[in-house]
């Protein structure tokens, strides 16, 4: 309800309890606690607290996701140099990390289409279909079959492999 209340348009009927009027000289002990405990314990806690706000407002922090440099690829490394190898390695993680990440949010991205779509899903949802069957046909052209302990180097050969056959049918078609 709205806090301006018109009194006269809807009247309050009156109550029938009547309001109790205090008798006693002796002061209620649960007013006295209660004002004790907020001088004591929570007008410190809470000017203290009010400090910190205020300083952390003033120096604030963005955070920003930690970006890596590019390195080298695999096949461009140095025979016998394993620093390469081992930043090449690191480096293909982190794509394949993000490579995962991408087909999942595609993948949520249909999922929720289909929710919100109903029963018309296969004819409103055909472009976030066709997008999720390229991002998964790519992901598992680069890194299907690998399994779980899949490295660069299997990645490189498989590449390699791929790419070999591709030449040996394009050989055979002419």
């Amino acid at each position: 309800m709205p806090e301006d209340h018109d009194w006269e348009a809807y009247k309050v009927p009156p109550t029938r309890t009547p309001v109790s009027e205090r008798t006693t000289s002796v002061p209620n002990p649960v007013n006295s606690f209660q004002t004790a405990f907020s001088y004591v314990l929570d007008a410190p806690i809470t000017f203290v607290r009010d400090w910190i706000e205020r300083l952390q407002n003033k120096n604030k922090f963005y955070y920003y996701h930690q970006k890596f440099r590019r390195v080298p690829d695999l096949s461009e490394c140095v025979e016998g140099d394993y620093l390469c190898y081992y930043e090449a390695e690191a480096q293909w993680r982190r794509d394949r990390m993000v490579d995962q990440e991408i087909v999942e949010i595609v993948r949520e991205r249909l999922a929720a289409c289909k929710q919100r779509e109903g029963p018309n899903q296969f004819q409103n949802c055909a472009k976030e279909m066709e997008l999720l069957a390229q991002v998964t046909k790519a992901y598992q052209d680069r890194y299907g079959d690998l399994g779980y302990h899949g490295n660069a180097r299997t990645c490189l050969m498989k590449q390699k492999h791929r790419m070999m056959e591709e030449r040996k049918a394009a050989q055979e078609n002419q």
